[in-house]
């Protein structure tokens, strides 16, 4: 396929969509270094063999899997033109997201509250990283509600239609992305700590 053929929206649509691509490539890097620093470092003396994750980070696994749904029923809306049920949906999905931040601290509470401190002299190295990596990827939820903040506000100004949604779409596979690497590192730290 010659990438530099078809109109311009359409080069445009290709060019924003391969980057999002690449900086989602360079996010799967990212963490994929900081899962394999907590594999490696899991061999310390110090290392925590007997902790569980809290009750707050199952609650926020289902928030963010039911947040994809949401975002799904909100482009399919859109494709049919529905914009009050779009509306509907979007909010919903921008809630669950808030919802899952929410949840993300009160499990850092329930790890404080156990007695484990993520820095200073009372913490240990195995907080430490389940602490990083959990506040990275909030720091990515952050950006994903932010586009979808961008979505609802381009939505009501009536940008966006059935065969005009390149930023519902783009939006959509950011925030499909930052929900399936959630559940890959629940996964990840559920069962190798």
């Amino acid at each position: 396929m010659d990438l530099t053929q078809g109109t311009f929206e359409e080069k445009n649509s290709r060019a924003k969509k391969m980057m999002l691509w690449f900086g989602i490539v360079s996010l799967i890097m990212s963490f994929a270094g900081w899962t394999s620093a907590f594999v490696v470092s899991s061999n310390r003396e110090d290392w925590l063999d007997d902790f569980q994750l809290p009750n707050a980070f199952i609650i926020s696994t289902v928030l963010v899997l039911i947040s994809s749904v949401t975002f799904i029923l909100a482009k399919k809306a859109l494709e049919k033109n529905n914009r009050q049920l779009t509306t509907i949906w979007l909010f919903a999905t921008l809630a669950l997201g808030v919802g899952f931040i929410a949840n993300q601290f009160l499990g850092f509470q329930e790890i404080i509250d156990l007695g484990y401190n993520f820095t200073g002299p009372t913490s240990n190295i195995t907080m430490s990283y389940i602490y990083l990596i959990a506040m990275m990827h909030i720091a990515h939820v952050i950006v994903g509600l932010v586009c979808i903040l961008v979505v609802i506000y381009n939505h009501f100004k009536q940008k966006y239609s059935a065969n005009k949604m390149l930023g519902m779409e783009l939006a959509a596979t950011f925030w499909h992305f930052i929900d399936i690497l959630w559940v890959y590192l629940f996964l990840f730290l559920y069962f190798v700590s």
